[in-house]
């Protein structure tokens, strides 16, 4: 998980906020192929050297807005159980994929068009996969599931029809699917499938 990065305070800061937050309007509005240093700068009502001197290009905006989301305090839901609290975590992954504007889906489609972008959203998938962790830990420690359950493989095949519905398939939003996945993969790590296998010489 990387570092935290230190952020710059006052005006310097609201700034910041100021051309984040016009990127994602722009970006929400007119998609990858619309977004510009110039619109967004237009937006943020900043002089537009100031942009280009702070970020570059698109990229940068575009990696800065993915880096400022992983600045928050967010932790995965604690309901007692780990199917309720994967069935939680999927509502809020199918919320945000679901908002209009369709920020989430642009950000993702925008990783595939900048280096920038795609470097910035894998270390926003570290961060978020690390914290959810903790759900595995859970579980674990009320016997839901095996010792030495593999937290990363069991959160990506309880998340993953999510993305393949939403953003693959790009299906209407199910309100029976967030627990239809938990469930499932429930009851997979359950019956041992996301165990990882002894060292070797264990008995």
């Amino acid at each position: 998980m990387p570092s935290p990065r230190r952020r710059p305070g006052g005006r310097t800061a609201r700034i910041r906020r100021q051309v984040l937050d016009a990127v994602l309007a722009e970006l929400g509005e007119r998609g990858y192929d619309g977004l510009t240093v110039d619109a967004v700068a237009a937006r943020a009502g900043v002089h537009r050297a100031t942009v280009y001197r702070r970020w570059g290009d698109v990229g940068g905006l575009l990696a800065d807005v993915l880096d400022a989301a992983g600045d928050d305090a967010w932790q995965p839901p604690d309901t007692g159980s780990l199917e309720s609290d994967l069935a939680a975590l999927n509502r809020e992954i199918q919320d945000a994929l679901t908002a209009e504007p369709p920020i989430v889906a642009a950000l993702i489609a925008a990783s595939f068009r900048s280096e920038q972008a795609d470097h910035a959203q894998r270390r926003l998938w570290e961060d978020r996969y690390a914290r959810c962790e903790v759900i595995v830990r859970r579980a674990v420690e009320r016997a839901e599931l095996p010792p030495r359950t593999d937290a990363r493989r069991l959160l990506i095949a309880a998340t993953a029809p999510l993305y393949h519905q939403l953003v693959l398939l790009r299906t209407p939003p199910d309100p029976d699917l967030p627990g239809q996945a938990a469930r499932t993969a429930t009851l997979a790590a359950s019956a041992g499938a996301f165990a990882e296998p002894p060292p070797s010489g264990d008995t």
